[in-house]
Parts: structure tokens; sequence; C-alpha cells
């Protein structure tokens, strides 16, 4: 069975939290990513004030922490 994957759909974020050594993504259609910080070793060692010094990228097609250098991709967690 083969699956098509339609690459022009651009998904975004509209808010990123932290819970319980998790990061979780609130997308604009509805859906919620929860992955875990040890994916993200710099986001892992960072402070709460750190992980909370965030902004989008593209309006919400990433996720960039400047005092981290650290940059995620939406599309990226998706997969």
């Amino acid at each position: 069975m083969n699956t098509l994957i339609n690459s022009t759909i651009q998904v975004f974020a509209k808010n990123i939290s932290f819970e319980n050594d998790m990061l979780c993504v609130d997308l604009m259609d509805g859906r919620e990513i929860n992955v875990p910080l040890t994916w993200f070793p710099k986001l892992s060692k960072a402070t709460s004030a750190q992980l909370n010094n965030w902004r989008f990228i593209g309006k919400g097609l990433g996720v960039h922490w400047e005092e981290l250098d650290e940059d995620i991709s939406i599309e990226g967690l998706l997969r």
C-alpha cells in the first residue's frame, strides 16, 4: 500500500508550553504535539526562563530560542 504525502500543506503552531519535561505545541488545526525535552539536548538543559524565551519563525512554521541558539520546525516534529 502506498501513502501519498501532500507536501504543499503547511502546519502552523499557535502556542507552545512546557509540562513535565515535555514540549507541548498547540497547532492551528486543533492538534497538539507533545515530545520529550530529551529529544533536544539544549532545551533539556535550559532553565525555565530560557525555555519560555522563545519566538515563532515564519508565523508559526517553527520555534526559535535566541539565547539557546535552537530552532525547531513544526514539520520536523510531525515526522
